[in-house]
Parts: structure tokens; C-alpha cells; sequence
């Protein structure tokens, strides 16, 4: 009798488990199948290569795609060593209870807590205001660059405690230093893990837009240097849908702000998988 009880208790967590899996799947695939629905038509060579003109409502959004990746750039070449390095230094040189080890670790999860809009009002006070860079792509990458350090962070001391001690052991054994057995032995072993955190943070600095306005700006004009303003595709999206701009060239930047994350996706574990596969 109890044993019947606990597989209809069991199959009823599954059922419910289930639904919820796919009800969250569904809601996504809605939202993404929408926006495309609405975006892809509006799409076309002139679309990607042209300017934005008359405040987004004609021509491109080529000067927002450039801005896009220069922001995401900056941001990434400066978040992703000072993360990486961090979390092996967590990692492999301090003790997991030692004050120095829950003072950082706190201090990246509350970092990861904070709203969007408080970066963006600390990148506007600090970067624009007193250190006198204005709006521009370098304020904005040094912005996000702060936002995402906790993802990086957290993800790349797991993917680093998850590397089994038996590998390091073995090293050590063999005569390997402490950064031999780092580079050699451990870095290779969670490379897929840490790079799984950099491309969530590449996600969030392209979807990202409070922080992005208060800091790079929102010119239309192409970005020519890292000390010009320019305009992601996020915030293009946001202005043009909340000030109802173009709704037409709203969803259709929207829709190549889904396809670019889906590319660098797709790129990006491509050439992880290739790495791994030519380490083997």
C-alpha cells in the first residue's frame, strides 16, 4: 500500500515537473516566434548596411550593430581576465572558509544582486561625470564591464571546483608547480564551464540597456573611437517601441537582437567544442 502511494506521489512530481518545463518552454518559444513573425519581414541588406534617419523611423541600424559590438567588446576584453583570474585565485590559492575567500565571494554576490540601473547611475557619476570620458563606448564597456564580473566570477570558480583533485594530484605527483598544474591540468578541464559564464555575459551586455543610455549614450551617428557615443540595438529597441518611434523597425531590430544571440551562441560553443576536442 505505501509503496503504490509513493509511486503516485512520484508520478505526480514528474507530471508537475514536466508541465512546468514546458510551460516555461512554450512561453518562450510564443515570445521568440512572435518577435520574428513581426521582425524578420522588416529585415534586408538596406535595413543592416544604412544609418538610422529621421530618429529610427527610416533607413538602417548598421551604426547600433557597430555600437553593439564595440560595447560588448570592451566590456569582455576587460571583465574576462580580472573574472577568470579571480575565481583561480579563489579557487586554488585560498582556503574556502578563510575571511579573504567569504569577503570576495560576498562581495561578487551582492555585486550580482544589484540592479541594472544602479550600474548605469554609478558608470554615469564615475566614467561620464568625473573621470570626464562623456558618453561614450569606453564608459559603457567599463559599465557592463563591473555588471557582468560577478557571472564570471561565480561560474568560473565552479567550473574550477568541479575539476576532480585526483587530476591536480596527479600532477603534482609528476613534478608539475602549482601554475603548471593550473594551465596544463585544471584550466583545460573547466574551460567549458568558464566559457559557458563568458557567453551568458556576452548575452546580458548585448540585451542590455539601462546601464548602456546612462553611459554610451544614444547616438544615432557611426561610432568612429572608443571615446565616441554611440547606440546599442537594445536601446535602439526601447526608444523607438517606448517613445512609439517605428514599431515596424522596432521588432525588426528586435529580431536581429535574437538572431545575433543565437550566433554568438552557436559560434562560440562551436569553437569551444573544437578546442576541447583538439586538446584531446
Amino acid at each position: 500500500m505505501m509503496k503504490g502511494s509513493s509511486r503516485v506521489t512520484e508520478n505526480i512530481i514528474k507530471t508537475l515537473i514536466w508541465a512546468a518545463a514546458l510551460s516555461v518552454l512554450t512561453v518562450l518559444v510564443v515570445i521568440i516566434a512572435y518577435i520574428l513573425i513581426r521582425g524578420l519581414p522588416v529585415i534586408s541588406w538596406q535595413f543592416l548596411t544604412e544609418i538610422p534617419r529621421n530618429m529610427g523611423r527610416s533607413g538602417g541600424i548598421s551604426s547600433t550593430i557597430v555600437g553593439t559590438l564595440m560595447v560588448t567588446l570592451v566590456a569582455i576584453v576587460i571583465a574576462t581576465p580580472f573574472g577568470i583570474g579571480t575565481a583561480f585565485y579563489l579557487a586554488e590559492y585560498t582556503r574556502r572558509d578563510s575571511m579573504v575567500t567569504r569577503v570576495i565571494r560576498f562581495s561578487a554576490e551582492s555585486l550580482a544582486g544589484i540592479p541594472s540601473i544602479v550600474y548605469g547611475l554609478f558608470g554615469f557619476i564615475f566614467f561620464v561625470k568625473y573621470l570626464g570620458m562623456g558618453w561614450s563606448v569606453l564608459s559603457g564597456g567599463l559599465t557592463l564591464a563591473i555588471m557582468i564580473l560577478p557571472t564570471i566570477i561565480r561560474t568560473s570558480e565552479e567550473a574550477i571546483l568541479a575539476v576532480p583533485n585526483l587530476y591536480r594530484e596527479v600532477s603534482y605527483s609528476l613534478g608539475g608547480t602549482k601554475w603548471q598544474t593550473i594551465v596544463k591540468t585544471v584550466l583545460p578541464s573547466a574551460i567549458r564551464g568558464i566559457a559557458n559564464g563568458v557567453i551568458l555575459s556576452v548575452g546580458r551586455c548585448v540585451a542590455e540597456t539601462a546601464a548602456v543610455v546612462l553611459t554610451a549614450g544614444s547616438a544615432l551617428r557611426m561610432t568612429t573611437s572608443l571615446t565616441s557615443p554611440t547606440r546599442t540595438m537594445a536601446v535602439h529597441f526601447y526608444i523607438l517601441a517606448s517613445e512609439a518611434i517605428s514599431f515596424e523597425n522596432a521588432y525588426g531590430t528586435a529580431a536581429l537582437l535574437i538572431i545575433l544571440i543565437f550566433l554568438i551562441n552557436v559560434v562560440a560553443n562551436t569553437l569551444i567544442n573544437r578546442f576541447i576536442a583538439k586538446g584531446r
